[in-house]
């Protein structure tokens, strides 16, 4: 999209919708200013004695019947433009939350939640402002100031409408000034916003540690420095704003004081009529409208403009992984699972070192596949680029002999099911936390799925069994609990190839083997990668991958790797021995 023509994408679509509400808008000021002009009539008339009961009540009934037009365009325009701005937020929201999920990890590595929050909430609200009311504002200022000048020159004198605007000049030209100093400055507001947002967001997210380092007054006074930047850059925003007013003021203050000097000289000499003369005052009256409008149009472009920009800046950012049309064989649907390594290199930027180097290996179908390795030794790496959450160079990776960058990335991750070290879950029930992502949502499946998790009693045991609500991120849960729970979706999707990233950390040793059998059970003939740091988890797969500094350092089954008497073999005596002092 370009920079400069994302909300006319949006304000082109609702098009017919804007020129009918400007068009009802046009009926509705036209109308406006035939009620001065019958006061008038009937002031006049009364008192010239021209006219009797009968005309004041036609007057009156004139008067009504332009009220009731005037209601009823009052009702269209704003249906017709705020609706299309409320329109547009909502497309607006779609798209940036649907663009945001194309985006691949580094983008989300490099940006924070709570600013992206503030984009869906105090951006997409100015921006509709800009689109809704500043629009009717702006355009009904432009109407509305012609219609009455031309009515004020026709119909009352001329001389006196050009000395009763010349203050408007001034609000022309205080309109640029603010503008231009309006726009920083909401930016800056913004920014303040998304960063107190960030600093919120963090603070609940983490308020576990925080409780278990007794850091409260350290976030406490984080917060006061996030809150009081944004008052601050707030403050700076009404001072400017609160400047408007008073100019309004002045000018109008001046209007009406030329109007009645010059035209209660008129209306003495006999220049004007009374009724003419009052009718004037309304006209004048009828600019404050278009006045005031003018300073909130610019208020609104102002911050409007500074939200697009930020919101312009998430469309400009395009996802590092995804389908390439020249490249993808879109025929794929499905995957059987046997995965090869060929000379693997991986590095997260081109300014970071090499996570992985030279990685050469053959899972088979149905093998189970393990890897071991100290932390940052570049495991949950070789889990990333499987599900191409980032980019290996093609050829590198090849499931069922066809490069992974062949393989459409809905195909490849609907194929693929992951237990990330994370765990995270929905604040949602048990049940629908299970079966995410699952083809069926059936009962008997989720139960089936927890079961070989085992996790199914711990459910039970819950007053809501699988309708409990988790919390958010699975707050009510404990580690094993979550991991588990983790490991049941990924059962669900029964894919062909299953990942566990230390997805057994929190578990004890029996229940360890007990769910390693039921996967051994229930997978038959489906690759499982196994990623642990605990010999136990992973003794009995049909390979086993040591990783060193992104390395393959040794490479076999438990058996072999013991009778090297390398790093397995020191990291199995290792653990033996803990198990052992744990036991006494």
């Amino acid at each position: 999209m370009k920079e400069k023509n994302i909300i006319f994408l949006y304000l082109n679509k609702y098009k017919w919708k804007y020129l009918l509400g400007i068009i009802t808008l046009f009926i509705v000021d036209f109308m406006n200013l035939y009620i001065p002009q019958f006061t008038g009539e009937i002031t006049d008339g009364l008192k010239d004695k021209t006219m009797d009961m009968n005309g004041v009540i036609q007057g009156i009934i004139k008067i009504l019947l332009v009220g009731l037009v005037l209601a009823v365009g009052r009702f269209a325009w704003r249906y017709f433009i705020f609706g299309s701005a409320r329109a547009i937020e909502y497309d607006l929201r779609n798209d940036m939350f649907a663009h945001l999920e194309r985006l691949s990890m580094g983008y989300y590595n490099k940006n924070k939640t709570g600013d992206l929050m503030a984009h869906f909430t105090n951006d997409l609200n100015a921006i509709r402002m800009s689109a809704g009311p500043a629009v009717i504002t702006s355009f009904d200022a432009i109407i509305m100031t012609l219609m009455v000048l031309t009515k004020m020159i026709l119909y009352v004198n001329i001389r006196l409408t050009l000395l009763a605007v010349i203050p408007l000049i001034f609000i022309a030209i205080g309109g640029v000034y603010y503008g231009r100093s309006a726009e920083k400055r909401f930016a800056e507001k913004q920014k303040a916003f998304s960063d107190l947002t960030d600093q919120v967001q963090e603070s609940i997210s983490g308020i576990r540690v925080v409780k278990a380092f007794v850091q409260e007054r350290q976030e406490l006074k984080a917060f006061a420095r996030a809150n009081q930047e944004n008052k601050d850059k707030n403050m700076k925003v009404v001072k400017l704003q609160a400047t408007i007013m008073p100019l309004l003021d002045i000018v109008i203050g001046l209007s009406s004081l030329i109007t009645l000097l010059y035209g209660g000289y008129l209306t003495i000499t006999g220049t004007i009529t009374l009724g003419r003369f009052i009718a004037f005052n309304q006209y004048i009256n009828m600019l404050v409208w278009p006045m005031i409008a003018a300073g909130d149009s610019v208020t609104f472009f102002s911050q409007g403009t500074a939200s697009i920009k930020r919101i312009q800046n998430i469309f400009r950012q395009q996802p590092e992984v995804y389908d390439e049309p020249d490249i993808t064989d879109y025929k794929i649907n499905h995957l059987e699972g046997e995965i090869e390594f060929n000379h693997l290199d991986f590095r997260f930027t081109a300014q970071t070192p090499e996570v992985l180097k030279g990685i050469n290996l053959k899972a088979d179908k149905g093998s189970t596949l393990a890897i071991l390795g100290r932390t940052g030794s570049g495991k949950t790496a070789i889990a990333n680029l499987l599900l191409r959450l980032y980019n290996a160079e093609p050829g590198m990776i090849t499931i069922d002999g066809i490069d992974i960058h062949k393989i459409p990335l809905k195909v490849l991750r609907e194929n693929i099911a992951y237990v990330p070290q994370d765990n995270f879950l929905f604040s949602d029930t048990l049940k629908n936390n299970i079966a995410f992502g699952a083809s069926t949502k059936d009962i008997e499946t989720v139960q089936k799925a927890a079961r070989d998790a085992c996790i199914h009693d711990n459910i039970m045991d819950f007053p809501g069994n699988y309708d409990t609500l988790v919390g958010e991120r699975g707050v009510t849960l404990s580690g094993g609990q979550k991991q588990r729970s983790s490991i049941a979706r990924a059962l669900m999707k029964d894919a062909p190839i299953l990942i566990l990233d230390d997805s057994l950390s929190a578990v004890d040793t029996n229940t360890e083997e007990q769910i390693l059998k039921n996967l051994k059970n229930n997978r038959e003939g489906k690759t499982t990668i196994i990623i642990a740091h605990r010999i136990s988890t992973i003794q009995n797969a049909d390979k086993i991958l040591v990783l060193e500094e992104g390395r393959m350092a040794e490479y076999g089954t438990h058996e072999e790797l013991l009778n090297k008497q390398g790093i397995y073999s020191k990291m199995y005596e290792k653990q033996q021995l803990e198990k052992q002092l744990e036991a006494v």
